[in-house]
């Protein structure tokens, strides 16, 4: 018996990195995926690679979660073609680095619009359906960088944004038998951090190898690491969690 076994659960973002990570952990604890990205190639691609069990599905989507129509008819498909939605973990992202003064309004409404409104637009399209069945996870992922982080004002202010909207989430959503917490990532190996790296004119390794140094357990984390905490926030043994973020950083921001 798997803990997601007969459930249907949504992540956005899936298609690499750590929304995969999270959606093949899922998978493997008998969920059927629903596999949202913009990109719906890249989306169905992923949904195929995923290790399913016996009796689970797996689908692909294209969905631009900063439209709210795209968000909603992107839920009513899920409802649809898997028969239902239990689980929703928003975790599309993207990231505008710059320093303040060289911060555009189109680097600060991009990363604002994908953050919190395509969160915004996610929960509410999934919400009704949770009210109505009087259960649902929502997770959302914000990050370690909500605490501050040079040359991401756009990025740390929806970040913290994101917790305060999982905090209001947890006491409005509760009494309809539906939970919402977030994950604050530290620094996670994928393609989007090797982006980072390479914008820094360095070597995604090197990259690492400083992250790991500064970090108290002495390494970087893998989506792994976050599927995992993520298994838990979105199983019926997290019930009476609710509202809350917890970081998963290796101790980076202990001191």
């Amino acid at each position: 018996m798997g803990r997601f076994d007969g459930r249907v659960a949504v992540i956005t973002g899936a298609a690499r990195g750590i929304g995969f990570g999270i959606a093949q952990r899922f998978a493997s604890e008998g969920a059927s995926i629903a596999v949202l990205d913009l990109d719906e190639a890249a989306a169905q691609e992923a949904a195929g690679r995923l290790e399913l069990t016996e009796g689970a599905r797996a689908v692909g989507i294209a969905c631009d979660v900063v439209d709210g129509a795209a968000a909603e008819a992107a839920v009513q498909r899920v409802v649809d073609e898997l028969g239902g939605i239990h689980v929703l973990v928003n975790n599309a992202g993207v990231t505008r680095d710059n320093l303040l003064f060289k911060m555009t309004e189109e680097d600060w409404d991009i990363v604002m619009g994908v953050h919190l409104k395509g969160v915004f637009n996610m929960t509410k399209a999934a919400q009704s359906r949770f009210v109505e069945q009087k259960y649902g996870k929502i997770l959302n992922l914000s990050s370690v960088s909500a605490l501050g982080n040079r040359g991401q004002a756009n990025y740390s202010a929806a970040k913290m944004g994101i917790q305060g909207l999982t905090r209001t989430l947890g006491i409005e959503l509760g009494p309809f038998g539906i939970n919402a917490n977030a994950i604050a990532p530290g620094f996670i190996a994928t393609e989007m951090t090797d982006a980072t790296a390479r914008r820094l004119k360095m070597e995604p390794e090197e990259l690492q190898r400083l992250n790991a140094e500064a970090t108290p357990v002495r390494r970087v984390g893998q989506p792994e690491d976050i599927a995992a905490a993520a298994a838990f926030l979105c199983s019926d043994e997290a019930s009476f969690v609710t509202g809350q973020t917890l970081y998963v950083d290796g101790g980076r921001k202990l001191g």
